[in-house]
């Protein structure tokens, strides 16, 4: 009888564990995850990152096996570093110091 009335709890438990909080924006939370495409992420928020100053480029890069979102910097602002996100709906930030970039 018991175990009647226990499997059903410790299974609602382990399902409300694993499916964590409501997705919120993405930014700063290692346990979001994406719902959006990768693409579409990175075409949301290019020109918010790209107004920053010292951003010169975004790029969608493979990292340690996942693909992430690569931003691309002039030089190497603390101040500019600090406004990138770690995360963004849910997917890897990735700050890549490639000097100016220009035409060749």
């Amino acid at each position: 009888m018991i175990g009647r009335v226990l499997a059903p709890l410790l299974l609602a438990g382990a399902i409300a564990a694993c499916s964590g909080s409501p997705r919120g924006t993405g930014q700063g939370s290692s346990a979001t995850v994406a719902t959006r495409g990768i693409d579409d992420v990175l075409a949301a928020h290019s020109d918010a990152l790209l107004a920053l100053p010292g951003v010169v480029g975004t790029a969608i890069a493979l990292c340690e096996g996942e693909r992430c979102i690569k931003v691309l910097l002039a030089d190497a602002n603390a101040d500019t570093k600090s406004r990138i996100p770690p995360r963004l709906e849910g997917y890897r930030v990735v700050v890549e110091l490639t000097g100016t970039i220009g035409p060749r």
